[in-house]
């Protein structure tokens, strides 16, 4: 009778032990989940989309600023492009810690379409250079205005929409810079055209 009083006993534990570890198991994976499912419900595919397209624009923007820097022929387009790469490069800092926060991969070139700008204008000089170089910042950014604004009221991803909330002042100064310029080197491109064309 003992026996069995003992064999019924460890059998008992046994099963108590093995509920127990079960249970554990299971509020460890259920929290572990919402752990998970908390941090990546905090990123959704427009957030990400966001991102990679503003790492990729932010990198075409170093890159032709440092083109103006050295192609442009007025000193105000030259001023522009170094600013370009000056708050680009320090945006697209601030985006690489956004993107390793969200385990977002980000691009590391621009996309084809601003490689085929920079091509274009890799072949025009002088005031050829400045008209189009401006044309196309003002119409970069009112593009980027557009999006990061989007971004920044309907962000989904706390990090992510600051970002875009904090480096919208920056682009929409730079728009209004690229709008004042690009006009005025119309103007230059005009006054030296020889008259009677």
């Amino acid at each position: 009778m003992n026996r069995l009083f003992n064999t019924l006993f460890v059998m008992a534990f046994a099963a108590a032990m093995t509920i127990t570890s079960a249970v554990a198991q299971q509020d460890k994976d259920t929290n572990g989940t919402a752990m998970s499912a908390k941090h990546s419900a905090g990123t959704t595919v427009a957030d990400k989309t966001f991102v990679k397209k503003a790492a990729a624009g932010g990198l075409a923007e170093v890159e032709l600023g440092q083109l103006a820097t050295q192609k442009a022929s007025s000193e105000d387009v030259k001023k522009f492009g170094q600013r370009m790469v000056d708050d680009h490069s320090k945006a697209n800092d601030q985006l690489k810690q956004v993107a390793a926060q969200e385990h977002i991969d980000l691009p590391t070139e621009p996309n084809a379409k601003d490689k085929a700008t920079k091509a274009r204008l890799e072949k025009l000089s002088g005031e050829q250079f400045d008209r189009a170089y401006m044309r196309d910042m003002v119409k970069d950014h009112r593009t980027d205005v557009a999006e990061f604004a989007h971004e920044a009221k309907m962000g989904k991803d706390p990090a992510v929409k600051s970002f875009a909330e904090s480096t919208l002042p920056t682009l929409r100064d730079h728009l209004k810079e690229a709008e004042k310029i690009a006009p005025t080197q119309k103007k230059a491109s005009a006054k030296n055209e020889p008259s009677g064309q």
